[in-house]
């Protein structure tokens, strides 16, 4: 059972920035995605996913949870 998580539980005790290599975003890429500074990611970089301030970590977590479409690039 310790494979594959569905419900994205796990993503939770992540670093950022794990999760963001992970998904193959540098700093400025994700910054542009949330319309943020990437000296604000920077700061966020290496907290985990769920000692982020809320308003942060909604917009963040699909991201970094794989939700995104952007990067699709038929869609």
């Amino acid at each position: 059972m310790g494979g594959v998580n569905i419900f994205g539980f796990g993503l939770r005790n992540k670093k950022v920035k794990e999760l963001r290599k992970n998904q193959g975003l540098t700093v400025r890429e994700l910054a542009q995605q949330l319309k943020a500074d990437t000296i604000d990611i920077l700061k966020i970089d290496d907290m985990k996913l769920k000692d982020l301030p809320e308003p942060l970590k909604t917009k963040i977590t699909p991201i970094l949870n794989g939700d995104n479409t952007e990067k699709i690039p038929w869609a």
